[in-house]
Parts: structure tokens; sequence; C-alpha cells
């Protein structure tokens, strides 16, 4: 039996290994948030026997769960770089219309126009009217068939004739403002910005997006600067929450931990290795 426990062992020092060698390999990603191993014991014992004479079966994996803890702010000074400060999530609509969820605000201007984030998923806003930034739909109990694509366009008025555009600036309540060669303002739109009851039950998609899923509940959607969404910050990117002295302590910890439970069976095989010996 000790050949099994400490094989279990042995798994799930893997595990834990596995998951802090991905945090650390993505130190550097952006918006990046690190995992961490869960592990629980086994324990079995007949209903009838006495379980203070019972030795354990071993460990296993509970799970793997995401810390969505706040990563430090970089400043970037690229005004379409937006980074949240709060538990809020830029919605975004992939080329193949899903919608996903993501922290990482890296968002440029693709060859129409749009403002699309590092995978070309375009960022969801609210509409707004263009002369007073008034949002057309309403917040609230808003779903994401409500939301539109943000677009920049290089004129007033979109044709070849019209006010080139200037400049595009975003406040902290996430509203997209475009300011043309004739002084004039155009409000574009309203980031809109979403909520889980659950953030661990978010499904990862990789590139620090993820999906809603009956875990995580239906998004709550909102705007920027208002109670859990968080407040939109122009020129920042959030950095990886990844704490590499942390990770590299866990990374020693659980290599002794593999070491050991590899010292366990090397014990084991050799008290068995006496017992059948006894015989010769």
């Amino acid at each position: 039996m000790s050949f099994y426990i400490s094989l279990s062992g042995l798994k799930a020092s893997q595990t834990d290994l596995s998951t802090i060698s991905n945090n650390v390999a993505n130190v550097s990603s952006t918006a990046f948030k690190k995992s961490k191993a869960q592990f629980g014991d086994i324990f079995a014992a007949a209903p009838m026997q006495t379980t203070s004479q019972v030795a354990g079966q071993g460990v296993r994996v509970q799970g793997v769960a995401q810390q969505f803890t706040q990563g430090t702010l970089e400043t970037t000074d690229k005004t379409l770089d937006l980074a949240i400060t709060g538990e809020g999530y830029f919605t975004v609509k992939g080329e193949d219309g899903n919608i996903s969820y993501t922290r990482n605000g890296a968002f440029a201007v693709d060859d129409d126009r749009y403002a699309v984030d590092t995978t070309g998923a375009r960022i969801q806003v609210f509409a707004v009217d263009p002369t007073t930034g008034a949002t057309t739909v309403d917040p609230t109990g808003a779903t994401p068939a409500d939301l539109t694509d943000l677009q920049i366009p290089n004129t007033f008025d979109g044709t070849a004739t019209g006010a080139q555009l200037t400049s595009v600036g975003v406040d902290k309540k996430g509203m997209v403002s475009a300011v043309y060669a004739d002084g004039s303002t155009v409000y574009l739109g309203q980031v809109a910005m979403a909520s889980f009851n659950s953030q661990e039950g978010l499904r990862q998609e990789g590139d620090a997006h993820w999906t809603s899923t009956v875990a995580s509940g239906s998004p709550i959607l909102g705007t920027a600067n208002q109670g859990m969404f968080g407040a939109v910050n122009s020129g920042m990117l959030e950095r990886s929450n990844v704490d590499i002295t942390d990770e590299l302590v866990n990374l020693i910890a659980a290599q002794r931990n593999f070491q050991a439970n590899s010292k366990a069976i090397e014990a084991a095989n050799t008290l068995t290795t006496t017992i059948v010996n006894l015989r010769t």
C-alpha cells in the first residue's frame, strides 16, 4: 500500500510543479492570472472499522484554481492601452462571433478602424449619443446582444473630405471620444464592463481570455467606475499577478516534496526486498 500512497504523492507533486512552472513561464504575460493547485487527502474505512487504526491512502488533486488578484499597472502612454483597477472585465467579440472576457487591454485599430485586442477580437461598447455622450442603451440588465463594436473613423463624417482625426481619449468611465481637426469632439461609445458572481467558475480560453459557464453565472454588464466593475485607466496595461519570489520558493517546496515521496518509495522497496530475501 505504501507504494501507491507515495505514487499518489509523486503525481500530486508533479501537478504542483507543472502549475508553478506555468506561473513562472507567464510572469511577463499581460493580465495573466496565476494558478494554485489544491490537494486533499484520501481516506477510506469500513463502516464498523475503528478509524484511529487506519492510515490514509494518499493524496489527490482537487483542482487547479486561478487567483484573480489585481496585477500591477504598467504605464505605456498609448491611449488604447487600457487597464482595469477592480474586478471587471472587458467584453470582446471574436471573428467567429463568440463573446469572451479579458483583462488584457492592449487594444489597437485594424484596417477597418475597429478597436481590436491581440487576438483580433473587437472590444464591445455601449452605443452613445455622438454629441452628448449619453448611452442609448440602459446598461442595467443589458446583454452582450445589446453591445456594439467600437469603430474610430479617420474623418469626422467618415468621408474623404471630412475633418481629419487628431486624437482619441478614454476616461475613467470608459467613455471613448475622438477629436477632429476642426475642433469638434465626437463620442464613439462607452466601454462595456462585465463582472461575474463567481470568477473562479470562468473557463480559461488562453491569451488572458475567459468565457462564462454555469459555474460562473451569466455576465453582469455595466459601465466602468461604478461598483465592482472598477475604473478604466488609459495609457496603462495590467501586468501578470505572478510574484516570481513566491513562485521560486513554492518551486523548491514542491521539489522537496517530490524527493520525499521518492525516498518513501525507495524505503518501501528496500523493506520489501529484505522480507523477500529472508526466505533465501
